[in-house]
C-alpha cells in the first residue's frame, strides 16, 4: 500500500476517451453513505461502478429503517448511457474532491433523493496492491473522504430535509479481486464533529494482517496516517453487535473507540456484492427486494457476509456515528481472534 494523500486525486470518473489499453476487469467505482448525525435510521447506501471493457455500468441503493432493509440494483449497457446515469441514478462531479451531486429517481426501495455532497475533511488515498490466496492480483487506487450531505430525501412519499447529514465516500479505480483466504474484513468510518477515523483492515484466516490503510482525517485539514489497529469485537455468529477498536496514528495519537452496532441492516448482498458487479444484464435492468430485520435474513442466508452497519461510537465521551463495514468468512476453518486484550 502506498499513501498518496499528499497528491491531488484524479476524482473525475473515467470517460470514453480514456479506455484504450485497460484490462478486461478494470472498474471505476464510487460508494456514498448518508445518515443523520444523531440517529441510526435511516441508513442510506448508494454506489455505482463503470466497467468500460464489459460495456456495463451497474449500481445499487439500500435503505435500512430499523425494521427492514430495502434494496434496488440497476444496470445497463454503458454505451447506451451518457456515462453519468444508470437507470434511476445519476451523478455529477461538480468540483473534484470537494462537491458531488447525486440523484435517485423512482426505484424498488420507495426512496428517492436529490443530494449534494460537500467535503468536510481532506481525503486519504493510496495505491493498494495485494495477491490473494488464489494468486489473483489486486491493484487499485482507493480513497476515503468524509463530508456532509444537503438536499432532500423522500421515503414512502414523505419528504424530509437533509441538512448536514454525515456522509463518507469511497472511490476505487483499477482491478480488484480480494476474495479468497480472508478471515476478517473491516472498512471503518467513525464520524466525529472534528474528525473522521477511516481505515480498511483485512486479516487472513490465521489472524495475520493482509492489509491496513487509512487515516484520521481532521476538519482542520490534517491527515494523520493510521499505523496500527487493534480490536476486541463481539459477534453474534457473523453479525457484529459491539466492541472496542484502538487506532494508533503516525503522530502518536491513540484513539480507543467503543462501538454499538445493534441497529441492524446494511447487508451488502442487497447491493450485488455477492459477485454480481460488472455482469452484463442488458439494457435498463432494475430489480430489488425487501428484507425484514427480524433475524430471518442474515449474513448466512444471503450470498455475501459483507455488511455496512450504521453504528454509534463513543470516543472518550465524544459521541459519533458512521458505517462499520465488516465481514467474517463463512469458512468453518476460521474463528474470530481479538487483537486487543
Amino acid at each position: 500500500m502506498a499513501d498518496r494523500s499528499h497528491e491531488e486525486f484524479h476524482d473525475a470518473v473515467i470517460t470514453p476517451d480514456e479506455t484504450e489499453g485497460l484490462p478486461e476487469r478494470f472498474f471505476d467505482r464510487f460508494v456514498f453513505n448518508f445518515h443523520p448525525q444523531d440517529a441510526t435510521v435511516p441508513s442510506v447506501l448508494v454506489g455505482l461502478g463503470l466497467h468500460p471493457m464489459r460495456d456495463t455500468v451497474d449500481g445499487f441503493a439500500i435503505v435500512s429503517n430499523g425494521t427492514e432493509q430495502r434494496n434496488a440494483r440497476f444496470s445497463t449497457e454503458l454505451s447506451a448511457t451518457d456515462w453519468g446515469t444508470c437507470g434511476p441514478f445519476s451523478y455529477e462531479v461538480v468540483e473534484p474532491n470537494k462537491t458531488w451531486h447525486l440523484s435517485l429517481g423512482e426505484n424498488p426501495t420507495a426512496m428517492t433523493f436529490d443530494l449534494t455532497w460537500e467535503s468536510r475533511t481532506p481525503a486519504w488515498w493510496g495505491d493498494v496492491e495485494v495477491v490473494n490466496a488464489a494468486g489473483e492480483k489486486t491493484s487499485f487506487e482507493h480513497l476515503f473522504q468524509s463530508g456532509h450531505a444537503r438536499g432532500t430525501i423522500t421515503i414512502d412519499g414523505e419528504t424530509r430535509e437533509v441538512d448536514g447529514w454525515y456522509s463518507q465516500r469511497d472511490r476505487s479505480r483499477g482491478v480488484r479481486s480480494m476474495a479468497g483466504g480472508q478471515g476478517l474484513h473491516i472498512w471503518y468510518q467513525a464520524q466525529f464533529p472534528d474528525r473522521s477515523v477511516g481505515f480498511l483492515l483485512v486479516e487472513g484466516r490465521d489472524g495475520s494482517r493482509l492489509l491496513l490503510e487509512g487515516a484520521v482525517m481532521h476538519t482542520d485539514g490534517r491527515v494523520d496516517t493510521i499505523t496500527d489497529v487493534r480490536h476486541a469485537l463481539v459477534f453474534d455468529d457473523l453479525d457484529l453487535r459491539s466492541g472496542l477498536v484502538q487506532v494508533t496514528t503516525a503522530s502518536g495519537e491513540v484513539h480507543r473507540i467503543e462501538t454499538d452496532a445493534t441497529s441492524g441492516g446494511g447487508l451488502m448482498a442487497g447491493g450485488g456484492y455477492g459477485g454480481h458487479h460488472g455482469k452484463a444484464l442488458g439494457r435498463d435492468h432494475v430489480e430489488g427486494e425487501v428484507w425484514p430485520l427480524d433475524g430471518s435474513v442474515t449474513q448466512r442466508t444471503v450470498d455475501s457476509s459483507l455488511t455496512d452497519r450504521l453504528a454509534t461510537f463513543d470516543w472518550d465521551g465524544t459521541p459519533g456515528s458512521g458505517i462499520f463495514e465488516f465481514a467474517l468468512t463463512r469458512s468453518p476453518s476460521y474463528a474470530y481472534r481479538p487483537t486487543l486484550v
